[in-house]
């Protein structure tokens, strides 16, 4: 870490339980010059101590510390460029492996000049998480997940020798193995600090926790209080080698939240409604604050939910500080003692502690809520901002099938699904997926969806035939507290057996339908539907043969997973009939708050994010089994179709000519309104007909050895 030349005589030191910490005082650069700053947005407060540790006189100057003081002016219009550098860097093993093939490329580089490729390592701390590549093929049995982590293995032994070597190779780089869990809410349940350290010449920073990650979701981690983003490959790599973030200082958004949820409504209501009203204000390239009196009645899993979604409502991130409920989450998820004080002791002498009497920053521009004013809500049927009430979503899909899909006509058309003794129509939901990322973080939804499961099995409600059920919780603490409450096996019971720990269907992995229900709807034109607990619903990205699709609450899936279709008013129309024969409804099987919470003190404990995170790095049988090769260079296949020695190196030399400014450059791809990183650089599965289907058949890959566009980018 470079010495700052702190220009505001703010470099103090904080004791917290007989250690000593250097740290950069806000307080004290207040005094000195930045008259104001705490009134800042505290996300904004985040980026200037940044600065202040990192003034270099050259990428970080007085004058770029000063204008974040003259933020409280401008309010983030005057467009000045910061250079900001994040604490540390999060992958998933998509956007992680073609990161890897970069530093072992350089590697490679380096020693064909003579030099040491020990030399090429990641500057900052570096977790790469295994959790894009699971897919639901085995579904709807207690062999789920045992069969889809063996076929896991089979098609990516290849792309894991690589990061496992990876891992042994590099410093400042830890994999975390397949099966542990998503990479947000690993980063939320362990990875994340809060409050950073740094020990360098005999002496310890403390410092605020930052990331920036391969994934758009990185923004979950902002519910935690951590200032984080998803980044481009190109950015990631520059942070990981220590090179700054250029950003500019941002409009900072503030997000007023009052009074409470009411009864049966869920953070997924919550976050749905905040999505449509964000992307109604128009907040690209801002950061969203949230603040005021409801945030004292939030979870930190209902704030993480909020955060995960920033991409959908199309922010930087969307933040919450820290507070109370903040030192209560380290505490209950197993954080040690000694951080847990320092991030208490640390927010407080730098005014990043919000408390009820905490006065509300300056803020670009503000939005309200009252969070009584929230209904149960999906969103759909192509658009994560298209929330629907719960109510509205029957009328919402014909008119879908009026507008978009040109179909009105047909709406009540059913056909015979050959070899069962079902038929299917239009609105019929094939899939109904709890899918990690925005909701598998909150085990209120999670518990919801469990004790909505019983009260189905207790009336006889059972899932329609026709739906393809999974579960895949965002971590192994996930899958334990419903174990450990008796719940999972209720959701086993209609069909939403463990399927994997990864994103499955929020990602495109939701794998292939039975072939009697594929076959149907292709062949009939027919207009199916998904309802997942994700947060992306564009077309053709949960399946190729459904175009409907909707985010809801785990809760919601399950109802739907039971109801089996979304043309069905939830709200008024019986779900089906129970094992006496009578009409069954939602209302009636839906659990109460406080039942739900009595489920989560019991059963969501210390102890057991604890015991679940005391061996992360370790992995299952399967992980120990891989054999990775070793050195300090990677021993290159030039058969593989999965990872390439990119050729960036090659033939380089020692001397490089003059360098100057890149003149006549030109626009390589100018695409419309709603085109968006899945369609120009998908992750889902590969269609035989479709170039890269050419490539690997030329290559002589068969069609059950595709796997998926995500798998292959290290190519």
């Amino acid at each position: 870490m470079t010495k700052s030349l702190d220009s505001f005589n703010c470099r103090r030191t904080l004791t917290v339980g007989g250690a000593d910490y250097v740290y950069f005082d806000l307080a004290e650069a207040e005094k000195n010059g930045l008259s104001g700053i705490a009134r800042l947005p505290y996300s904004m407060k985040v980026l200037l101590e940044n600065l202040l540790r990192n003034e270099d006189g050259r990428s970080v100057t007085k004058e770029s510390i000063q204008a974040v003081a003259a933020w409280l002016t401008d309010k983030g219009t005057a467009g000045v460029e910061i250079a900001y550098r994040p604490a540390r860097v999060l992958m998933q093993d998509f956007t992680g492996v073609p990161a890897v093939v970069d530093l072992a490329a350089m590697r490679d580089g380096i020693k064909a000049l003579g030099g040491d490729p020990e030399k090429i390592n990641p500057l900052v701390p570096v977790d790469l998480v295994i959790d894009h590549s699971v897919i639901v093929d085995e579904f709807g049995t207690p062999m789920a997940f045992a069969r889809n982590v063996e076929l896991e293995y089979e098609r990516n032994e290849e792309r894991y020798k690589f990061l496992k070597w990876g891992q042994q190779a590099f410093r400042n780089f830890r994999v975390v193995p397949p099966g542990t869990g998503i990479c947000h809410q690993v980063n939320l349940e362990y990875l994340g600090q809060v409050v950073w350290t740094n020990a360098e010449d005999g002496e310890t920073t403390a410092y605020p926790d930052t990331c920036v990650g391969t994934d758009s979701h990185t923004t979950m981690i902002n519910g935690l209080g951590v200032l984080g983003w998803g980044v481009g490959g190109i950015e990631a790599e520059a942070a990981m080698l220590g090179q700054p973030v250029s950003m500019l200082l941002p409009e900072v958004i503030g997000f007023r939240l009052t009074g409470k949820l009411k009864e049966g409504v869920t953070a997924t209501d919550l976050v749905l409604t905040v999505t449509q009203m964000l992307r109604k204000k128009g907040v690209v390239g801002k950061f969203v604050e949230f603040f005021g009196p409801g945030l004292s009645n939030m979870t930190l899993a209902d704030r993480a939910t909020i955060g995960n979604m920033a991409p959908e409502y199309g922010a930087t991130c969307g933040f919450f500080p820290v507070d109370s409920e903040t030192i209560r989450y380290l505490t209950m998820s197993g954080r040690e003692e000694s951080r847990i004080a320092l991030v208490e002791a640390y927010s407080k002498a730098q005014g990043m502690w919000r408390d009820a009497g905490s006065a509300d920053p300056v803020f670009t521009d503000l939005l309200e809520l009252d969070l009584g004013d929230v209904v149960p809500s999906m969103a759909g049927p192509k658009r994560p901002e298209g929330r629907v009430a719960l109510e509205g979503i029957p009328a919402g899909f014909a008119k879908a099938m009026e507008t978009e899909y040109k179909k009105a006509a047909e709406i009540s058309k059913r056909y015979d699904v050959e070899g069962t003794s079902h038929d299917l129509g239009h609105g019929d939901v094939v899939i109904a997926a709890i899918t990690s990322c925005t909701n598998t973080s909150n085990p209120s939804v999670l518990i919801g969806a469990g004790l909505l499961a019983r009260n189905a099995n207790r009336v006889g409600l059972k899932q329609k035939p026709w739906v393809k059920t999974s579960l895949a919780p965002g971590s192994q603490v996930v899958a334990e507290y419903l174990e450990k409450s008796g719940l999972q096996k209720e959701l086993d019971q209609i069909g939403f057996n463990l399927v994997g720990f990864g994103c499955t269907t929020c990602i495109g992995n939701s794998g292939p339908l039975p072939a009697p229900i594929s076959k149907t709807i292709n062949d009939k034109g027919l207009i199916a539907a998904a309802v997942l607990s994700g947060n992306r619903n564009f077309e053709g990205r949960v399946s190729p043969d459904v175009q409907a699709n909707y985010l809801a609450s785990p809760p919601l899936v399950v109802a739907h997973a039971l109801a089996g279709t979304v043309t069905k008013d939830l709200t008024t129309e019986p779900l089906g009939e129970g094992s006496d024969g009578k009409p069954v409804y939602l209302k009636d099987i839906w659990p109460s708050s406080a039942e739900i919470q009595e489920f989560i003190e019991k059963n969501v404990t210390r102890e057991l994010f604890a015991r679940k995170y005391a061996d992360v790095f370790k992995g299952d049988e399967y992980w120990q089994k891989v054999k990775a090769p070793e050195g300090q260079t990677y021993a290159w296949d030039d058969h593989s179709t999965y990872v390439q020695n990119p050729p960036y190196f090659a033939g380089m030399g020692r001397s490089f000519g003059k360098v100057g400014d890149i003149k006549g450059a030109r626009v390589l791809g100018l695409f419309g309104d709603k085109i968006t990183t899945d369609h120009i650089s998908p992750a889902g599965s590969i269609k035989a007909a479709s170039p890269a289907g050419k490539y690997l058949t030329e290559h002589g890959v068969g069609v059950a050895d595709f796997n998926q566009y995500g798998t292959r980018r290290g190519n």
